[in-house]
């Protein structure tokens, strides 16, 4: 496939790229027709717009040159409008709770592709951690979605994603100051590390946004709305987890060009792989958009700190595009091989290292206390209690014994030590190939 540059392309002017009221608001897909990937790459570029503007209004709040403020204004202008028309690719007809499928699957197979191309242990280690309670989370609302609207969730995801427990969401419920990762350096990390750790932030603050807004809206029960709000504390870890892998040495400008870069790849993974000939036209459109984006943050970057984008991407040729596509095997892999971590201080850890004096256990005594009023047990009791058994899309039983069970719901599982069988494994490579080792007197992961 052609390598690109994009700082080597022929940028437009970015006023000429401005669009009216009929460009911003296309047809939107039909949601009984369209690929669930197609679906995914709108919520990601939905979300990667969100975190450039969140980037940019910051950038203005701590910045005191008029000139540069109104050159990011100039550019998040564009920015929203590109925001605007790709949100409203999602139907009318489309609940709530059928978008959040989308939501979920994505989380899945975005961050296990990113995982496994990811050579950075303590990057793949956070990847492959969290993904795991993504993947838990899709099953919690695939259960609510099949009680409360009879819909199919194996039909939404197209049967590329399996939907059955990992981490059970109970037990991802952790002390604050177990969610912050050591964080990167951009001189020494290579180009696909940066864009992974960009990547994975804009889909999780995304989805942390909208459960953060979503759950008053769910009208159809109390226990929809207990749930997104649950859900909505561990998209908080994760968010706090992935963020903190990025490096805070990193000045404004450097990193506007980085998002800028970020964006370029990803418009350019969309339109490469889309399925969709009128939803790859926006791709092929916001690219373009992009490009000027990212010359105006290189000359940004030029004129006011004397840099160049060669000095912080010595080279900008794109590297293997970011395609989704199904990962079970992969998952299915970490879930046997390290659904009984958790985390402690920066390190990935077996539950069973923790003395039980660990603030996990007291965190959890804290907001679990009470099982009958956490809200991802309760769906799926009450959609056994209603069918007599839980909801899955499962290739293969469960990887773990202790989630076969589908009669009851497993809340002790990552939760209580005595039952969850130690983890072979910390970061899902396997051992010739981890550069980690784990200190198994002490639970301590170095690198």
């Amino acid at each position: 496939m052609y390598t690109l540059n994009p700082f080597e392309e022929k940028p437009m002017p970015i006023e000429k790229l401005f669009m009216d009221w009929d460009m911003m608001y296309p047809c939107s897909y039909n949601k009984n027709t369209v690929n669930p990937y197609t679906k995914c790459r709108i919520v990601l570029m939905n979300g990667t717009e969100f975190e450039a503007q969140w980037f940019s209004r910051n950038f203005a709040r701590h910045c005191r040159n008029h000139e540069l403020r109104r050159e990011l204004a100039l550019v998040r202008r564009s920015e929203q409008q590109q925001q605007k028309r790709i949100s409203c690719l999602k139907p009318k007809d489309e609940t709530i709770l059928e978008h959040t499928i989308t939501y979920e699957q994505l989380a899945v197979d975005l961050t296990a592709i990113l995982a496994k191309q990811e050579s950075d242990c303590n990057v793949k280690n956070a990847l492959n951690f969290a993904l795991l309670e993504d993947f838990d989370h899709l099953y919690r609302y695939s259960n609510l979605l099949d009680y409360e609207y009879g819909t199919c969730p194996e039909k939404l995801v197209g049967g590329y994603t399996e939907i059955t427990p990992a981490r059970p969401t109970i037990s991802e419920h952790r002390h604050p100051l177990d969610s912050i990762f050591r964080p990167i350096h951009n001189k020494t990390a290579s180009l696909l590390t940066k864009l992974n750790v960009n990547t994975i932030v804009a889909a999780e603050q995304q989805t942390m946004n909208y459960y953060m807004n979503i759950a008053p809206f769910y009208s159809r029960s109390d226990v929809g709305r207990r749930l997104y709000q649950e859900i909505a504390m561990i998209e908080e870890e994760h968010v706090s987890q992935y963020e903190s892998l990025l490096d805070p040495d990193a000045t404004w400008l450097e990193g506007l060009l980085m998002h800028e870069y970020t964006e370029c790849y990803l418009y350019y993974s969309c339109m490469q792989t889309e399925c969709d000939p009128r939803i790859k036209t926006i791709w092929e459109q916001c690219f373009l958009q992009e490009i000027a984006h990212l010359h105006k943050a290189n000359e940004l970057l030029q004129k006011f700190e004397g840099k160049d984008w060669r000095q912080f991407i010595p080279c900008a040729d794109f590297p293997q595009i970011l395609e989704l596509r199904p990962n079970i095997d992969y998952v299915r892999s970490i879930i046997r091989t390290t659904a009984g971590n958790t985390q402690k201080d920066d390190n990935v850890v077996p539950l069973l290292q923790l003395p039980y004096s660990d603030r996990f256990f007291d965190y959890q005594e804290t907001v679990n206390h009470n099982l009958a009023c956490v809200a991802s047990h309760k769906v799926i009791t009450q959609k056994i209690d209603d069918s007599g058994i839980d909801y899955r899309f499962e290739v293969a039983p469960n990887p773990i014994p202790e989630l076969r069970d589908r009669y009851h719901d497993n809340t002790s599982f990552a939760r209580n030590p005595k039952a969850t069988p130690a983890s072979s494994q910390v970061c899902g490579t396997s051992v010739g190939d981890c550069k980690c080792r784990v200190n198994t007197d002490v639970g301590v992961v170095t690198f």
